[in-house]
């Protein structure tokens, strides 16, 4: 298990009790002390010192993907799972993953559900949120969402060692969990998903999903772009994206960075339009238009459901003929 922390002296001993209490005794905890300010190395000293299951390394304060790295090369599981300093775990997590990795040997990483807390703060998109993951149980739902956000909850990542030796955590002003995944599936490995709430992830405001810029929607629409035009629009530079909400401007300037541009834009509220020399049509019209692949920029879980729908009534294929991206 691979646990980096910062300053978490307020949240580290109930993580660590979370991660003591597990079914899967047979476990090695690394806790990386990413050069904290509090008392969070002389905490986790004191776990260490009363159980030879957990090794603390110090290190100057580098950030997390450099923790995650650090950390990484002194496992010496052949899994290695993903935990954070200010969560906790339900008993039987690691044995639930560890079960799903060794009944299935197709499979190079599983995540799990996760529960959001405290509830009594949570909004209704962190719901929202929270209830989209729940959706996602299998490779083949991993795959159909991994473009609307990252579809794997990063402390709950189980993968096989040999494979992030390989891939390892990059820093490149992306969120790294999200890079990740999507090179994991790029590689052609599957990813899977235990669909039990294993994790109980706390929200807060200091989180690094909340304080830093490389987890902003511009980083996220920068990533997929990416990936996106190295895959599903690799053979073309122009296709056509339905919906142009913020999420669809942000994609579409994204793309375009990557050399890609949208030969139409699908918007009942828009059509009849011309965006920036773009033509805008109702989704009446995508039979007439030149088939190209399509993106679907649709916000909501019930949105995306009625459009996934409707593009299925006539002929298109998800994965083949379009993509969600949003």
């Amino acid at each position: 298990m691979l646990l980096p922390a910062f300053d978490a002296e307020q949240t580290l001993g109930s993580a660590l009790r979370s991660v003591r209490r597990q079914t899967w005794t047979d476990f090695e905890c690394v806790i990386v002390d990413d050069g904290s300010r509090d008392a969070t190395a002389k905490l986790a000293d004191r776990v260490a010192a009363a159980d030879p299951r957990f090794r603390v390394i110090r290190r100057a304060h580098e950030g997390l993907v450099a923790a995650l790295n650090a950390g990484l090369a002194a496992c010496r599981g052949g899994i290695v799972a993903r935990m954070d300093a200010d969560d906790l775990m339900v008993r039987t997590r690691l044995a639930r993953q560890v079960e799903a990795l060794a009944r299935n040997g197709e499979l190079a990483a599983v995540g799990a559900h996760a529960t959001l807390v405290p509830r009594a703060s949570l909004k209704d998109g962190a719901k929202e949120y929270e209830a989209w993951i729940a959706s996602i149980d299998s490779p083949a739902r991993v795959r159909e969402e991994l473009f609307v956000e990252c579809p794997i909850v990063h402390p709950t990542l189980c993968i096989r060692a040999e494979t992030i030796r390989e891939l390892g955590w990059r820093d490149r002003a992306v969120p790294e969990d999200y890079d990740l995944v999507l090179r994991l599936a790029e590689s052609g490995r599957a990813i899977g998903v235990v669909p039990e709430r294993l994790l109980l992830w706390r929200q807060g405001e200091t989180r690094l999903q909340r304080t830093s810029p490389a987890y902003s929607h511009e980083a996220f629409a920068r990533l997929k772009a990416e990936f996106l035009a190295r895959g599903f629009l690799r053979d073309t530079p122009a296709y056509h994206l339905l919906g142009y909400g913020n999420s669809g401007k942000l994609l579409r300037a994204a793309l375009s960075r990557e050399g890609r541009v949208p030969a139409a834009i699908v918007d009942v509220h828009r059509a009849g339009n011309v965006i920036d020399g773009v033509p805008v049509v109702g989704i009446d019209a995508l039979g007439s238009l030149p088939k190209r692949p399509l993106l679907v920029s649709v916000a909501g879980v019930e949105g995306r459901t009625g459009v996934r729908r409707e593009l299925a009534a006539r002929g298109l294929v998800e994965l083949r003929d379009f993509v969600c991206a949003a």
